[in-house]
């Protein structure tokens, strides 16, 4: 079966869309828990989406700042024990 230009087009729209979802999901999954990974993640996935013309333009952006967040916290936290890893309480 092959696939006309729009119905590529719009696979590739759905496609952009889906990675804009995904990484402000694991963005804002991110903060919580396997920041060391699902920070990178997110921003390589917002990236590929605006690139490749994303119609969820905010929420991709939203999952690149949240990606840096994450990095950011893992930096904070980790520079206030000296540790890659951390946790709540004394």
């Amino acid at each position: 079966m092959e696939l006309t230009a729009s119905a590529r087009a719009r696979t590739g729209t759905r496609d952009a869309d889906g990675m804009a979802v995904a990484s402000f999901v694991l963005g804002l999954v991110g903060l919580l828990v396997l920041n060391i990974f699902l920070g990178p993640v997110s921003i390589v996935l917002a990236s590929l989406a605006l690139r490749r013309g994303t119609e969820r333009r905010g929420r991709a952006l939203l999952g690149l700042g949240l990606g840096v967040a994450d990095l950011l916290v893992l930096a904070v936290l980790a520079s206030a024990d000296g540790t890659v890893s951390w946790t709540f309480g004394g």
